[in-house]
């Protein structure tokens, strides 16, 4: 049998690095399928949110604003992609190319997600980044031939992995799992005496999402900065004193209660509740 001959084929440093690399990739599908709020909007888990964070610190932010217009799309390609490779990998299905694609799923990620943790070694996605590329150049050049086969034996077994793609996605939808708690302590998001009056500082949530604060002479309040249409990242107007969506061209005023002043969307932005403790201005 193929597969079995695979594994008994296989060095034990190679067999652990695949048993690892493959059932990791299927959990990280299947964290991404049972999370009810990963292709929800508006939720502090949604892949828009997460892209929108990303993209205020990672050298290609450039392609992560400009993917954020179809960052749902961007979600279920990333799960299925995810379980795809996950099952390929232990089930020896075009192994080569699904160690390539593991690689490039693991840069993208540490490009956007942990780009900037320091030292980098502390960075998960780094190792796997170099894990799936060592193991995609063993693969690659041991080859004799493409691993894909478009006779009756080859379809059958890329249909598999289609199918249990599919499956592992549907059963992650049907047992979600429960939402992570927030950190019900306040978190510290700048210094009061280092924001002026009548100036704004753009912030991660504790949820993770992008946000921004106002300080005026009343207060300081603040909002979320993903936008309740599509999930894109708001940036504020100092003209105007509006934050406007570049997505779809939403409009919302922040000086009163974040409500929508011209659509798509007719939800205004979500509240962050911020308060002045101390020296600083935080989160509560």
């Amino acid at each position: 049998m193929k597969l079995k001959a695979s594994w008994s084929n296989q060095l034990w440093p190679l067999r652990v690095m695949r048993l690892w690399l493959g059932a990791t990739w299927i959990y990280a599908g299947w964290d991404k399928a049972s999370d009810p709020g990963f292709l929800t909007s508006g939720s502090p888990t949604f892949i828009g949110s997460q892209l929108a964070a990303y993209a205020q610190n990672s050298p290609i932010d450039f392609l992560l604003n400009k993917i954020l217009d179809h960052a749902t799309q961007v979600g279920i390609l990333v799960m299925v992609a995810e379980f795809a490779i996950g099952f390929a990998t232990l089930l020896w299905i075009a192994p080569t190319w699904a160690a390539f694609g593991g690689f490039l799923t693991s840069l993208f990620l540490w490009l956007s997600s942990t780009w900037n943790v320091q030292p980098y070694f502390l960075a998960s996605n780094s190792v796997y980044t170099v894990f799936w590329f060592t193991y995609f150049l063993f693969l690659y050049g041991s080859r004799r031939k493409s691993n894909i086969s478009i006779d009756r034996r080859g379809f059958i077994r890329v249909s598999s992995i289609a199918a249990l793609t599919v499956v592992g996605v549907g059963l992650g939808r049907l047992f979600p799992k429960k939402a992570a708690a927030v950190s019900a302590g306040p978190a510290k998001i700048i210094e009061d005496a280092s924001l002026a009056v009548g100036k704004i500082h753009n912030f991660t949530s504790k949820s993770g999402s992008p946000a921004v604060l106002f300080k005026s002479k009343t207060g300081v309040y603040a909002y979320s900065a993903v936008c309740t249409h599509e999930g894109c990242t708001v940036q504020y107007n100092s003209a105007s004193k509006n934050l406007q969506c570049g997505c779809h061209g939403a409009v919302f005023d922040p000086g009163n209660d974040g409500t929508v002043v011209t659509g798509p969307t007719n939800k205004p932005l979500p509240k962050i509740k911020v308060a002045v403790e101390g020296a600083w201005i935080v989160e509560a």
